[in-house]
């Protein structure tokens, strides 16, 4: 027994021993926490409870350059409901109110609201969805709603403030605009996004059931503080008519997709820029940035490169002249041919540029560059082509030009390929800079589409012209291709588009795609610039895959796009020019001759007002009791009530002018 009793007693020591040891632990674990961790285990489980959450500032505004809003950010408010907080008496005193204010509001009857937030009370629910996307004027109206007007804490309104982003005009240069969000940074949006984010505000929410939080205050910690305005140099207007102008040609040609930009020659503001793709369903929308991304074989319009190269090389002029035989020749038993049947005979070089010549220009270009290749591939570096143009605006596509020191892509057809625009690869916008710089006198610009970043009214950061290359080639090259590419609307593969009331200058691009397949499309493009005397704008046209049944020719296609664009430009930009009054006297008298012998007609039937000028038309004709409609500008082309009819007063004539 005295064993037994020892061994017992030895346990209840061990046990003893180690209870003590065990609440020596937890005191010193305590007073660790409470000395050492108790910050740490204090602020999570606040944290558990109460969090931090930040509020996006509002960003600033993109404009054009003339003051109209090409995005903004507009604040929604999103609206719940604690229905909990509220007293016994306010709840019973406002619901049905309250109720009959959110059924005005929102739509949906008296009833349904007012049995919705008394379920809620019943339930405990203390986040109650009312609505979303409410604006500023009905935010502040339901902020004054019964029950809701006695604030965060007695009436349990609760309201969350987001910002949207917006384009007030709508799709028109939304690709050039672009985002800064979850799909990433592209355009204006992107490139500029540490100036139009502003800075993000704080505000306290506390955790309530099921995972939700709830503000726990009518204000932020911190305010937001709100981004910086970006003014672009696009111009409403212009970029009006250019937009309209290429979908109306991409639907007319069914076409896979364009661009066209339209650029400022002495500064490189870009006025306009339009890039529309087509959907599955035949409709056309801003798909991708093509003008800038992507690098495509320009065809034809590469052909002022390479004459460029030519003249400067001297080692050939424009009255040279050049067999362009019947229309084909071969290179290692591949053909190069001219677009029209049979070819064009001897013609001067400049010839060959006008009609657009592949014969000829390869004939040109092999014949003195054939033994050194990489003589011509140095002629349009020097000129700054084939180089990036460094545009702030991300996504810029590579330019390509083959070389002679690569032994493994350069062969026996690359530079005949290359002549007439294969082989060889620009974006839309690279292709424009050059032409540019011609326009401007051997100047090459960089395009621009930001003038200027504002805070309010105050300028932050100005953009100025930036200058690629001071001089592309010599004064007497640039007025010499200036010439060809006038000819080339005068009498040449543009003729289609020359008006004589304004002087337009370019040069026609028509590319095969996919020749590789056995269904072969076409690139059509036509790039110029206006006026050509003395130019003020230059532009690019750049039509993808047309429907071939209806077209596919530059001339046809792409050329027309640059004629609406101009001429919308031209005629709405007073333009002052020379008059020999001396020489319009005579005209001028026998007009007025005309019309007033007209005027001063009693009319019983419907005049035939065609080839009057359209202004003495609508006068003539509003005499009469007629209401006048009238498209384009000049004399009077037809008129859609004919000559002799009957007139009846009020009725509605068109006109048409050309």
């Amino acid at each position: 027994m005295a064993v037994e009793k020892k061994q017992i007693l030895n346990k209840l020591y061990l046990l003893t021993g180690f209870l003590f040891l065990f609440a020596m632990a937890i005191i010193y674990k305590l007073i660790e926490i409470e000395h050492f961790e108790g910050d740490l285990y204090r602020v999570e489980a606040e944290q558990g409870t109460v969090k931090t959450f930040e509020i996006a500032a509002n960003r600033g505004s993109v404009y054009t350059s003339d003051g109209s809003l090409l995005a903004t950010s507009v604040s929604r408010f999103d609206v719940r409901m604690d229905a909990v907080t509220i007293s016994d008496n306010d709840f019973e005193a406002g619901i049905k109110d309250l109720s009959v204010a959110l059924s005005d509001m929102l739509g949906k009857s008296a009833g349904y609201y007012e049995n919705k937030i008394r379920k809620a009370r019943i339930n405990k629910n203390r986040y109650l969805f009312i609505t979303r996307n409410l604006s500023y004027n009905d935010y502040q109206r339901l902020k004054k709603f019964p029950i809701f007007e006695l604030g965060t804490y007695r009436g349990g309104l609760i309201i969350e403030q987001r910002t949207v982003r917006e384009h007030p005009i709508g799709k028109i240069a939304e690709r050039a605009v672009g985002y800064d969000d979850y799909r990433g940074r592209v355009g204006i949006e992107g490139s500029f996004y540490e100036f139009l984010r502003g800075k993000k505000g704080k505000r306290l929410k506390q955790k309530i059931a099921k995972g939700q939080w709830k503000p726990l205050n009518d204000n932020n910690e911190i305010e937001p503080i709100d981004g910086k305005d970006i003014i672009t140099t696009l111009d409403l207007k212009i970029q009006d008519v250019a937009h309209h102008a290429l979908l109306g040609q991409l639907e007319k040609f069914e076409a896979d997709h364009g661009s066209v930009v339209v650029m400022e020659t002495k500064t490189g503001e870009i006025k306009a820029i339009s890039n529309l793709g087509r959907t599955s369903k035949g409709t056309y929308f801003e798909q991708r940035n093509y003008a800038i991304y992507e690098s495509h074989e320009p065809g034809s319009t590469f052909k002022l490169m390479g004459m460029v190269v030519a003249l400067e090389d001297k080692v050939i002029d424009t009255s040279e002249v050049i067999d362009t035989e019947k229309g084909v020749i071969r290179f290692h038993g591949k053909p190069v041919r001219d677009s029209h049947h049979g070819g064009y005979g001897e013609i001067s070089a400049a010839r060959v540029f006008e009609v657009s010549s592949n014969v000829g220009i390869v004939k040109i270009i092999n014949s003195h560059y054939g033994e050194n290749p990489q003589k011509f591939i140095q002629g349009l570096e020097r000129m700054n082509v084939g180089q990036k143009i460094g545009l702030p605006i991300k996504g810029e596509g590579e330019p390509k030009i083959p070389n002679p020191k690569d032994k493994e892509t350069w062969n026996g057809l690359s530079l005949p390929w290359m002549a007439y625009g294969y082989g060889v690869s620009f974006t839309p916008l690279q292709t424009l800079t050059f032409y540019n710089a011609i326009a401007n006198n051997g100047e090459m610009v960089k395009p621009r589409f930001v003038k200027e970043i504002r805070d309010q009214s105050n300028v932050v950061t100005k953009f100025e012209k930036e200058i690629i290359h001071p001089q592309v080639c010599s004064q007497e090259t640039i007025d010499k291709v200036k010439e060809m590419m006038l000819n080339v609307v005068k009498r040449g593969t543009a003729d289609n588009i020359y008006d004589p009331s304004f002087s337009m200058a370019g040069k026609t691009g028509t590319c095969q795609t996919e020749y590789w397949t056995d269904d072969t499309k076409y690139i059509s493009s036509f790039v110029g610039y206006f006026p050509a005397d003395e130019p003020k704008y230059s532009c690019i046209v750049v039509i993808h895959k047309p429907n071939k049944k209806k077209g596919y020719y530059g001339n046809v296609v792409a050329a027309p796009v640059f004629e609406r664009i101009a001429r919308k430009i031209y005629t709405d930009t007073p333009i002052e020019k020379e008059v020999s009054f001396a020489n319009e006297l005579v005209s001028v008298d026998q007009a007025y001759d005309g019309y007033y012998a007209k005027a001063n007609e009693n009319f019983t039937k419907m005049p035939d007002v065609r080839n009057m000028p359209g202004m003495d038309a609508v006068s003539l004709l509003e005499n009469m009791g007629l209401k006048v409609r009238i498209s384009g500008i000049g004399k009077v082309k037809s008129q859609s009530i004919k000559a002799g009819s009957e007139l009846k007063k009020g009725e509605i004539i068109r006109l048409e002018l050309s």
